[in-house]
């Protein structure tokens, strides 16, 4: 019974890393893409629940999912945009300017999104990966999501565009030596706008992916601090887009450890478990970001290093 019970909790937490880490990995991705151009922009989390607000919308009134995915996208993009034009002024910090924009974007969803609340939107659909086994718990850990294919494919064009294109040269060495790139004749503000637009639109996906798959639903407590968490994980993952994948799976994991107690019948106690995700982000912070530890891989031009 105690080896069913194990194996039952790995596949929950297998389950679970898949499901919970989805839109970490997609805000991680976004993330690293803004802070390899030398940006930080702890505006994630106002873009995610912006996104996951805009996505539900957009699949309610076109009754298509997918364009409620585009459409999350779109409204990252802009904010992300918006992120990259305001840090590029004189004597603006990305940082303050950051917790500005999740504000912002906090404020924006929950305004526009009071109608969507209780209306059901066309949700994504999930691949049935497992339907071979005729174990459920097995059919339900390979119940995966169409975007977390997606994720894997983006950490990986990621990971070779940096290291093996022109566009990924110039994006690295805009984040680590930005007057070598200045004079090397690389337009700095547009090469951040762009970082920043897309890492905005990649989180945005991810909040698509909260309203329309898992949990699924589109309500004001939707996000658990995934946003703001990213900056931690970029930092764990040492600013690698598939090291990024992994970190986004162990974060998924810890987010998932509560409710798969819960599941196999822990009734008391459990609910602590669902602090791990937090507990593992201070950890992170305490661990990696002392004033005498040097940020391995860092870009020389991020504002948390300098």
């Amino acid at each position: 019974m105690a080896e069913f019970d194990i194996a039952a909790l790995l596949l929950a937490l297998v389950a679970g890393a898949i499901r919970v880490g989805t839109p970490f990995l997609f805000v991680s991705l976004g993330e690293c893409l803004t802070e390899k151009a030398g940006r930080v922009n702890l505006g994630l989390e106002g873009i995610l629940v912006c996104g996951a607000m805009t996505g539900y919308a957009t699949s309610l009134l076109t009754g298509s999912a997918w364009l409620g995915v585009l459409g999350a996208g779109m409204s990252g993009l802009a904010l992300g945009a918006l992120h990259g034009l305001v840090c590029s002024l004189p004597r603006v910090n990305d940082i303050a300017f950051g917790i500005a924009l999740m504000l912002f974007g906090l404020g924006l969803a929950f305004f526009l999104g009071k109608p969507f609340i209780q209306p059901q939107a066309p949700m994504l659909p999930g691949l049935a990966l497992g339907n071979w086994s005729d174990s459920p718990q097995l059919r339900n850990a390979l119940q995966i999501n169409g975007l977390f294919l997606i994720g894997i494919a983006l950490a990986a064009a990621m990971h070779w565009g940096l290291a093996s294109t022109r566009w990924g040269l110039a994006l690295r060495l805009v984040g680590d030596h930005a007057e070598t790139a200045r004079a090397l004749g690389y337009p700095l503000t547009l090469i951040r706008v762009m970082a920043t637009a897309a890492g905005g639109f990649l989180a945005a996906v991810g909040g698509a992916y909260l309203s329309l798959y898992y949990p699924g639903s589109w309500n004001e407590g939707l996000s658990s601090g995934q946003g703001l968490m990213a900056v931690a994980l970029v930092i764990f993952a040492r600013w690698q887009p598939m090291r990024c994948l992994v970190a986004a799976l162990i974060f998924g994991a810890a987010g998932a450890l509560g409710p798969a107690l819960q599941s196999l019948g822990v009734s008391s106690g459990y609910y602590l478990f669902n602090a791990a995700p937090y507990v593992l982000t201070l950890a992170i912070m305490i661990v990696t970001c002392r004033p005498n530890r040097t940020l391995t891989g860092a870009p020389g031009e991020l504002s948390l290093t300098r």
